[in-house]
Protein backbone atom coordinates (compact mmCIF):
# COMPACT_ATOMS: atom_id res chain seq x y z
CA UNK A 1 0.00 0.00 0.00
CA UNK A 2 0.93 3.34 -1.25
CA UNK A 3 2.35 5.92 2.24
CA UNK A 4 -0.14 8.29 0.22
CA UNK A 5 -3.38 6.41 -1.01
CA UNK A 6 -6.58 7.62 0.90
CA UNK A 7 -8.17 4.57 2.67
CA UNK A 8 -12.40 4.48 4.05
CA UNK A 9 -11.57 5.70 7.51
CA UNK A 10 -9.15 8.76 6.27
CA UNK A 11 -11.64 9.79 4.40
CA UNK A 12 -14.84 9.40 6.52
CA UNK A 13 -12.69 11.15 8.85
CA UNK A 14 -11.80 13.77 7.04
CA UNK A 15 -15.37 14.37 5.33
CA UNK A 16 -16.77 14.46 8.75
CA UNK A 17 -14.40 16.85 9.98
CA UNK A 18 -15.62 19.03 7.09
CA UNK A 19 -19.35 18.52 7.96
CA UNK A 20 -18.72 19.92 11.50
CA UNK A 21 -16.79 23.12 10.51
CA UNK A 22 -19.32 23.67 7.83
CA UNK A 23 -22.75 22.55 10.27
CA UNK A 24 -20.74 25.16 12.92
CA UNK A 25 -20.50 27.66 10.52
CA UNK A 26 -24.24 27.57 9.53
CA UNK A 27 -25.62 26.59 13.21
CA UNK A 28 -23.07 29.85 14.15
CA UNK A 29 -23.94 32.08 11.73
CA UNK A 30 -28.09 31.50 12.18
CA UNK A 31 -27.71 32.54 15.88
CA UNK A 32 -26.00 35.55 14.98
CA UNK A 33 -29.04 36.48 12.61
CA UNK A 34 -31.32 35.29 15.73
CA UNK A 35 -29.27 37.37 18.03
CA UNK A 36 -28.95 40.45 15.91
CA UNK A 37 -32.95 40.31 14.08
CA UNK A 38 -34.49 38.19 17.51
CA UNK A 39 -36.45 36.17 14.58
CA UNK A 40 -37.82 33.39 16.61
CA UNK A 41 -37.49 30.57 13.58
CA UNK A 42 -33.51 31.65 12.87
CA UNK A 43 -33.01 30.08 16.27
CA UNK A 44 -34.70 27.24 15.36
CA UNK A 45 -33.22 27.10 12.52
CA UNK A 46 -29.70 27.29 14.27
CA UNK A 47 -30.56 24.51 17.38
CA UNK A 48 -31.65 22.16 14.42
CA UNK A 49 -28.01 22.49 12.40
CA UNK A 50 -26.34 22.37 15.60
CA UNK A 51 -28.18 18.74 16.14
CA UNK A 52 -27.24 17.73 12.74
CA UNK A 53 -23.82 18.59 13.23
CA UNK A 54 -23.75 17.75 16.49
CA UNK A 55 -24.77 13.92 15.38
CA UNK A 56 -21.87 13.79 12.89
CA UNK A 57 -19.78 14.75 15.15
CA UNK A 58 -20.47 12.10 18.27
CA UNK A 59 -20.83 9.35 15.37
CA UNK A 60 -16.88 9.88 14.91
CA UNK A 61 -16.22 10.14 18.64
CA UNK A 62 -18.32 6.52 18.95
CA UNK A 63 -16.30 5.02 15.87
CA UNK A 64 -12.71 6.63 16.42
CA UNK A 65 -12.18 7.71 19.74
CA UNK A 66 -14.53 5.13 21.83
CA UNK A 67 -13.88 2.07 19.59
CA UNK A 68 -17.73 1.43 19.76
CA UNK A 69 -19.21 -0.38 17.01
CA UNK A 70 -19.45 1.35 13.79
CA UNK A 71 -23.63 0.88 13.28
CA UNK A 72 -24.06 2.35 17.10
CA UNK A 73 -22.29 5.74 15.43
CA UNK A 74 -24.54 5.29 12.51
CA UNK A 75 -27.72 5.08 14.89
CA UNK A 76 -26.89 7.84 16.61
CA UNK A 77 -25.65 9.83 14.02
CA UNK A 78 -29.22 9.37 12.40
CA UNK A 79 -31.39 9.95 15.42
CA UNK A 80 -29.32 13.52 15.83
CA UNK A 81 -29.63 14.52 11.81
CA UNK A 82 -33.36 13.23 12.21
CA UNK A 83 -34.03 15.48 15.22
CA UNK A 84 -31.87 18.19 13.46
CA UNK A 85 -33.94 18.22 10.49
CA UNK A 86 -37.14 17.67 12.29
CA UNK A 87 -36.37 21.17 13.96
CA UNK A 88 -35.12 22.78 10.66
CA UNK A 89 -38.56 21.92 9.35
CA UNK A 90 -40.09 23.60 12.40
CA UNK A 91 -38.29 26.64 11.93
CA UNK A 92 -39.98 27.03 8.88
CA UNK A 93 -43.10 26.93 9.68
CA UNK A 94 -42.73 29.17 13.33
CA UNK A 95 -43.93 32.99 12.99
CA UNK A 96 -41.51 35.22 13.92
Amino acid sequence: MSPHQVTTPIAIVALKTITLILGAIIAYLAYKAYRRTGAEPLRFLAYGFGFVTFGSLLAGVIDQVLNLSFRLGQLVETALVTVGFAVIVYSLYVDG
